[in-house]
């Protein structure tokens, strides 16, 4: 079995989940999230735990039961404390300005780029040059933070763009005569 999915979540006070038979519903103070039900995984939930087991003995199910393990684990976080990531610009004139649900940027182009947020998901700027993202869903904070990103990311030679926070750029050197 999948060593992952042998360790049972734990689930805080405060944080409903209710086990269906299509979905997984988590609710807590930060939202509320749901997640499909696979065929592969028995779930039980008793005293405040979650158990995930394969159905059956193919390497299919033991694997899904690990990921439905940590995706429901992701879940529980993200109703209680939230995730979150940062970005940052890196050039001259570069910034980034958040108006509601909206982020303008500015990075070189001849136009601003505007990018709506979706709903769940807040944005911060702190300083021109950093975003912020939060949201408890662990996979939209992601995928908006790679959509930002894609808009201008890092070129190699000078390490201009948005990138993570944490994330380094191995610059290259410039041609030699």
């Amino acid at each position: 079995m999948s060593r992952v999915g042998k360790q049972p979540v734990v689930v805080p006070a405060g944080v409903e989940v209710a086990l269906g038979e299509q979905a997984i519903q988590v609710k807590g103070t930060g939202g509320q999230l749901s997640l499909s039900q696979n065929m592969l995984v028995r779930v039980r939930q008793d005293a405040g735990k979650i158990t995930f087991e394969p159905a059956d003995a193919s390497r299919e199910a033991n694997a899904m039961s690990g990921t439905m393990r940590q995706l429901v684990n992701n879940m529980v976080q993200g109703v209680t404390k939230g995730f979150e990531k940062k970005l940052s610009l890196v050039g001259v004139g570069y910034k980034a300005a958040a108006q509601g649900a909206k982020l303008n940027l500015t990075v070189g182009y001849s136009h601003p780029v505007n990018i709506d947020m979706p709903a769940g998901i807040t944005v911060a700027t702190p300083v021109p040059t950093e975003i912020v993202l939060k949201g408890a869903d662990r996979q939209r904070v992601g995928q908006i933070a790679a959509e930002i990103r894609a808009v201008r990311p890092p070129e190699p030679y000078k390490g201009k763009g948005i990138r993570y926070a944490d994330e380094k750029i191995s610059l290259k050197e410039t041609k030699k005569k």
